[in-house]
């Protein structure tokens, strides 16, 4: 069985399309229980016959889902991959996809109505 940890708690998760992970989510995100309202990154297995030929096998592999739906679709990409998206969040790149104020208090208070 899979984990799902913000790094002040860790509850038992598992996705069916790739069990057995330990998932990691924004610490950000409230708890009491954990409430299932963010992106998820876990550890994944080394790559083995994927069908990218720049993923070559034994590329560290990182997975991305949603914890909404613990049959939510897995995308798998290569730490490289996720390490400069990571720089891009940084940099801002990705500045103008944040939520406003006003859409992350709407999503405070429907979580808190739950």
């Amino acid at each position: 069985m899979g984990t799902l940890s913000n790094g002040r708690a860790t509850v038992s998760f598992e996705n069916a399309n790739a069990p057995g992970l330990d998932w990691r989510k924004a610490g950000r995100t409230d708890l009491d229980p954990i409430v299932k309202d963010c992106v998820i990154l876990a550890e994944a297995p080394e790559a083995k016959d994927h069908p990218h030929d720049r993923i070559p096998d034994g590329t560290r592999m990182v997975a991305i889902s949603d914890d909404k739906d613990t049959d939510s679709p897995v995308l798998y990409m290569s730490r490289v991959e996720i390490s400069k998206f990571i720089a891009g969040v940084i940099a801002g790149e990705f500045d103008h996809l944040r939520a406003s104020e006003e859409e992350l208090k709407a999503a405070q208070e429907l979580s808190a109505a739950v």
